[in-house]
């Protein structure tokens, strides 16, 4: 499957939650997308499909392929602790989801584009795998041959001022450290990820 570059209105319709930003579809019609609209009788979805609606929902908002997130669930299941948690914080962990998350991009769309095309650098070296897995004390930077370009300067510009306590991030030198490993009760995202653990355990 490739990956979804569709209508993300549709999507956001779909989960009824705006897990690509503020969406003015979403807050219009907030029921799910379909020709007969808010007046379709819904069936009662099965306990496998609200656990599957939720991985998507995962995938969507984290823009990971299917085979990509399993080896990242994988992975969660080996460390020590929550499997679910460990699943969400090797999401936030990721290279592109960072550089989104410090308002170098304005969408984690755009900051896989500008990692897979070599305008960040991380501990001074270029990387150009979204998918890079960061730890503690990493330094991401814009490249110093792109702090001039366009793009970037305007999403820092129009950034809001929210912050994580996982990450800093230096404006005016485009330059950022992942600190430490996110817990749960940071990361915003609503994701019921037990849901998604129950559904790789069947």
């Amino acid at each position: 499957m490739a990956r979804y570059t569709g209508p993300r209105s549709k999507i956001a319709r779909k989960f009824r939650d705006p897990i690509f930003g503020p969406d003015k579809a979403l807050e219009r019609k907030n029921y799910p997308p379909g020709m007969h609209g808010p007046n379709k009788r819904r069936m009662k979805q099965s306990e496998y499909a609200i656990q599957l609606q939720e991985k998507q929902k995962a995938k969507y908002t984290y823009g990971i392929l299917e085979r990509q997130f399993s080896n990242l669930f994988e992975e969660a299941s080996r460390r020590k602790g929550t499997t679910g948690e460990n699943l969400l914080m090797l999401c936030e962990s990721r290279l592109d989801n960072t550089v989104y998350r410090m308002g170098i991009a304005p969408t984690r769309r755009a900051a896989r584009q500008f990692v897979g095309h070599r305008h960040i650098t991380v501990n001074g070296d270029v990387v150009n795998i979204p998918s890079y897995q960061l730890k503690a004390g990493d330094k991401v930077a814009v490249r110093e041959k792109s702090k001039s370009l366009e793009a970037i300067l305007n999403s820092v510009a129009g950034s809001n001022t929210k912050s994580y306590p996982w990450l800093e991030f230096e404006k005016s030198s485009l330059v950022g450290t992942f600190i430490i490993n996110p817990t749960r009760d940071q990361i915003p995202e609503t994701i019921r990820e037990q849901l998604i653990v129950e559904l790789y355990s069947k």
